[in-house]
């Protein structure tokens, strides 16, 4: 008896998840991303009125701040590429931060980027900006889906194929399961915060506009540039086998992560503006969390490896 195969059903893919993700879970995805955005497009005509305060001012720093490095130190030059070793309660407070970010659950973020630099700019990179070809209409369209569109597919990166290492691990299990409880901690706090600051009702909404959704808007769109512009623009400084560039207009509000070239030159190393004037500051942090005693085996580049990668 011959079995024929079922034409309508695409073959497994292991790069991902065998359940994709739910109409449900696409549905608060575009809930979350535009929301925020709306406050941040709002926040400009708002900024010049009385609706903004010191404490919002304050409360929003800090929080792009401790969110921001969360990102860029933890989720990605610790949990994603082993940039340095932490000692347990680092790790957990870089999980922590990250996760105030609302981009994504940890193991979820460092699947999903280990996929990125496994295909970066090919078949297969889940926000390639080259993917639907290189002239202009296309390049546009893949630029709007490299920064955003990418999110809103059904697709689902493995995380045992690509996270395993997190997956056992019980203590970023434990925060990565405990996501939606940052998630309302991050859209929470701020207003808390600001109500406690001000003593008053006003205090708390204001800053629940400014340092909750207008924070995170503006932290997604400068990380998610990573993703679109710093594929597209900029100066290529070091051999890569993708686009990857470097842009320094976004190096202080990325923390040093548009200076994307050296980072897929060398994925693993804890600086990424390694060259005179890049501005990297978190690799500074890194460098107190060592001092500190708190991260070991830090993975510093060398003279002598940086010029061995230089573009003639």
């Amino acid at each position: 008896m011959t079995v024929v195969a079922d034409r309508a059903t695409p073959p497994p893919r292991p790069d991902l998840e065998p359940e994709p993700k739910s109409n449900f879970e696409r549905v608060l995805l575009v809930v979350f991303v535009a929301v925020p955005f709306l406050a941040l497009v709002a926040a400009v005509p708002m900024a010049w009125g009385s609706f903004l305060g010191w404490s919002d001012v304050v409360i929003g720093l800090v929080f792009y701040v401790v969110t921001g490095l969360g990102v860029t130190v933890g989720y990605h030059r610790y949990f994603t590429h082993g940039s340095f070793k932490a000692n347990r309660p680092l790790k957990i407070v870089l999980a922590i931060a990250g996760s105030l970010s609302l981009e994504m659950g940890v193991i979820d973020w460092v699947a999903t980027h280990r996929r990125h630099h496994k295909y970066s700019d090919k078949e297969g990179d889940p926000h390639s900006p080259w993917r639907f070809g290189n002239d202009w209409k296309a390049l546009t369209k893949g630029l709007l889906f490299a920064h955003i569109g990418w999110m809103f597919s059904s697709e689902r990166t493995n995380r045992e194929r690509f996270a395993r290492d997190l997956i056992n691990d019980k203590d970023i299990n434990r925060i990565h399961n405990a996501f939606p409880y940052l998630v309302a901690t991050s859209l929470i706090l701020p207003a808390v915060l600001g109500g406690l600051f001000t003593w008053s009702i006003t205090g708390a909404l204001t800053a629940f506009f400014w340092a909750s959704l207008v924070r995170i808007s503006l932290l997604h769109h400068v990380t998610w540039s990573i993703n679109s512009v710093c594929h597209v623009f900029g100066k290529e400084d070091f051999e890569v086998r993708d686009k990857s560039r470097n842009v320094w207009w976004l190096a202080i509000p990325s923390f040093g992560e548009s200076w994307h070239n050296l980072h897929h030159c060398d994925p693993t190393s804890a600086r990424h503006g390694a060259l005179k004037g890049q501005l990297d500051p978190s690799a500074r942090v890194i460098r107190w969390f060592e001092q500190a005693g708190w991260a070991y085996d830090v993975r510093w580049p060398t003279p002598e490896r940086l010029a061995a990668k230089r573009v003639a």
